[in-house]
């Protein structure tokens, strides 16, 4: 199909879940507390007139798998708990945080988010999950809202429980596929995961815009051992004209095993260009592999964010050291890590914003819907989530920070390729994706 999508049909049944919810019990918390003749207690989670109940929030990713981990995000989750609880707490009232291990698993992240609902949490913060069909069904059933999920399926872009931070995996290839229209042919490597069914046509919207053809599609394992097979066509594909091609892989954590196995065959054939996106390569992986003399020298690299040498990102740093140096979980150069750090903030200021009120899932949600302008320092544009935004025709309504950052690795490091952000909100509006 083109231009205009199919929007989920979990939208419109999860804002009615959320609504209904709130009535019903609204209805049953009045008529239970009139037949006791008593005051009503505080649902664990939220906190209400008191005042100094713990806010309980959740964080999940996966860890200890075979294929993508981000250990760092439930663990730079509970560093900030442990800073923002030391300072005082948000309000005057303390953050518990939850974490939960989805194992890149749909069975397990249906769990986590089962927990979430149990604990009565008021977020699900800074998460990552492939599984989005498998948890946000749960999540919009407690009207639990998610918040700064990593953006890896569309799901987080349609769900009226979801407020992404970032433009996701469609802003990224969107971005780069317009930074990659002088290349000759262009090979994209991905899993073979529905998940990775999704990453073509972002990819190729970027490189129409430039005036350029699609990309070679390849399919690959998400957890193999070896890419020798796949960097082999990669290189074929991208060697059959005269003019230097690119070879794009996007394959997570499994990057580093593509790349070896590209630098092994890449010996064989004409000089090609490689490119990515932040999340499946990062300054450590630049190292790994060789820095200034690896494959990844004058690869362009698009992120969220700016680079994480810039001072923007002092604020995160200063949690790290104060609450978790020497975790080598937690790398402040890492996207997962960068994405919970502006969750946490958009949930802080939101919490804020109630001041001495209820703090609920329900008040959380509605001061997310009201409309209300959260700055991030820089980080992102100022975030502001409305049911109908820039992106709602096209299948991304929740959608509302479209924003890049071109980078290049340069002597080994990486560094901005151009000043400031590139908006990919027109080409994503021309991007033909199918649920």
């Amino acid at each position: 199909m083109t231009g205009r999508r199919r929007t989920r049909s979990t939208f419109l049944p999860g804002l009615l879940t959320r609504h209904a919810r709130k009535g019903v019990l609204g209805a049953g918390t009045a008529a239970a507390c009139a037949s006791l003749l008593a005051g009503c207690g505080v649902v664990p989670g939220t906190t209400g007139d008191a005042g100094d109940d713990p806010i309980t929030v959740m964080t999940w990713a996966p860890q200890d798998t075979k294929a993508t981990n981000k250990p760092g995000m439930p663990a730079f989750a509970h560093a900030y708990a442990r800073w923002i609880n030391a300072k005082g707490g948000i309000n005057g009232r303390k953050l518990n945080v939850l974490t939960c291990n989805d194992h890149n698993d749909s069975v397990a992240a249906a769990k986590c988010a089962r927990r979430a609902a149990k604990e009565n949490v008021v977020a699900v913060v800074g998460s990552y999950s492939q599984y989005a069909d498998s948890f946000f069904p749960s999540l919009e059933g407690a009207g639990i809202p998610y918040i700064g999920g990593y953006g890896i399926t569309n799901a987080e872009f349609t769900s009226p429980l979801s407020y992404p931070v970032n433009g996701g995996q469609p802003a990224l290839l969107a971005g780069l596929g317009r930074s990659l229209a002088g290349c000759g042919p262009v090979a994209l490597v991905r899993p073979d995961t529905i998940a990775g069914d999704q990453l073509p046509p972002l990819l190729d919207s970027g490189l129409k815009a430039g005036g350029h053809s699609a990309a070679r599609d390849q399919r690959a394992a998400e957890d193999a051992t070896e890419y020798d097979g796949q960097a082999e066509r990669a290189l074929r594909t991208t060697t059959s004209s005269s003019d230097e091609g690119c070879v794009v892989p996007a394959l997570g954590d499994r990057n580093g095993t593509f790349m070896d196995s590209f630098r092994r065959t890449r010996e064989d054939y004409p000089d090609v260009r490689t490119a990515t996106v932040l999340g499946s390569v990062d300054q450590t992986m630049i190292d790994a592999t060789g820095g200034a003399s690896g494959p990844y020298e004058g690869s362009y690299i698009t992120g969220w964010y700016p680079v994480a040498s810039d001072a923007r990102w002092d604020g995160m740093k200063q949690v790290i050291k104060e609450e978790a140096f020497g975790d080598n979980r937690i790398d402040a150069a890492d996207a997962g890590v960068q994405t919970t750090w502006i969750a946490y903030t958009v949930f802080k200021k939101i919490v804020e914003s109630l001041g001495g009120g209820e703090v609920s899932a329900d008040t959380v949600t509605e001061a997310l819907d009201d409309g209300l302008g959260i700055s991030t320092g820089g980080l992102t544009p100022t975030l502001r989530w409305r049911f109908q935004d820039k992106l709602a025709a096209v299948g991304f309504p929740r959608l509302v920070n479209a924003n890049v950052t071109l980078q290049v690795v340069r002597e080994g490091r990486l560094v901005s390729a151009r000043k400031g952000f590139v908006d990919t909100t027109r080409t994503l509006q021309d991007a033909d994706v199918n649920y």
